[in-house]
């Protein structure tokens, strides 16, 4: 069997169209578990689990424990259903291919192997490939996130705006079961006339502000809005724990190497500068084309350099001893200025 689309394999379910084994890796759980719940709650009714679904884990199964399982015939059900999660941890899991090249048809065997890249030259490996509906959730680029939210909450009949969706990526990362759980509160929270989360309501219900934030930092400094720049970097000085010194500096150091690759680029248009500086959204590429006009690409050099000493600075390095706040002040003071 080929790879398979997280699509193609839900479509596939939903019409009861199934297979004898789904083999579900990567390094992205959140499609697995989607997979693996919908199997678990869909396949059978709730008289037929009892007798025809079982859960095992790696870390406490046997390959042989498995494939017996695996090898039982359904009790007044057309399938059986046994799912291995973590089979990651399975000390034996390369046992498993003797059922695997020979699987039950009426059996949906379930394998969810995270975080761990299966050697490709096994044995098993091929087997898999050959037999299974081979799936593999690759994460997400942070580049990719915000675009991701956008679609999500587009399903549900919502829309999220740009900026919005950026603070989220920021503030929660590439975890993508994470994210879901906090827009699904989101939409609750939406009066019955609302269909768009803003950053107002990231604020009131997420706690991430709206006017203090990364996003705004590097927009007044793009700006070279000396009040507003000093106000954020104070607010972060301030509140360390949440604007921590490092992914600040990370965050700037990536902003303003973008404006110094728009420098070069031949062709400005939008559509090229928000591909090529792999841009959250469409909405972002006239803040980076009003930077580059604010600083010549020899500040902007410098400003990198200045960021490269206070990273390390912020490490220690040079028998540093200062506060992480001070030093977010003097290093804006000197980007500024």
């Amino acid at each position: 069997m080929a790879v398979a689309s997280f699509d193609k394999i839900l479509s596939d379910l939903k019409q009861k169209v199934y297979h004898p084994i789904y083999f579900l890796t990567g390094d992205e759980p959140f499609y697995i578990d989607k997979i693996t719940q919908y199997i678990q709650d869909n396949v059978l009714n709730e008289a037929e689990k009892n007798f025809n679904q079982t859960i095992m884990y790696g870390k406490d199964s046997e390959a042989r424990t498995i494939m017996d399982s695996s090898k039982r015939f359904p009790m007044m059900a057309t399938h059986q259903v046994v799912i291995l999660k973590e089979a990651q941890e399975l000390k034996d899991f390369e046992d498993l291919v003797y059922y695997i090249e020979q699987p039950l048809k009426s059996t949906l065997l379930v394998i969810n192997y995270k975080y761990k890249k299966l050697d490709k030259r096994k044995k098993i490996a091929k087997s898999l490939q050959k037999n299974a509906v081979f799936f593999e959730s690759k994460k997400l680029y942070d580049n990719q996130v915000p675009g991701w939210i956008s679609n999500y909450i587009s399903a549900k009949k919502y829309a999220i705006q740009p900026k919005a969706a950026a603070l989220l990526s920021e503030f929660l990362g590439s975890d993508l079961s994470k994210i879901t759980n906090e827009l699904d509160k989101l939409i609750i929270t939406l009066d019955e006339n609302e269909k768009t989360i803003t950053s107002e309501h990231i604020e009131r219900n997420i706690g991430i502000s709206k006017d203090y934030n990364i996003f705004e930092l590097q927009n007044a400094l793009g700006k070279k809005d000396v009040l507003k720049a000093n106000r954020i970097i104070n607010y972060f000085a301030a509140n360390q724990k949440k604007n921590h010194i490092t992914p600040t500096i990370s965050s700037l150091y990536s902003y303003f190497s973008k404006i110094l690759i728009y420098y070069w680029m031949k062709d400005k248009s939008e559509e090229n500068v928000f591909t090529t500086l792999k841009l959250h959204s469409r909405f972002f590429v006239k803040d980076y084309v009003n930077a580059a006009r604010m600083y010549s690409p020899a500040k902007v050099v410098q400003i990198i350099e200045i960021l490269r000493e206070y990273d390390l600075k912020s490490k220690g390095f040079g028998g540093n001893s200062q506060p992480a706040g001070e030093l977010l002040k003097e290093m804006t003071f000197k980007i500024l200025h």
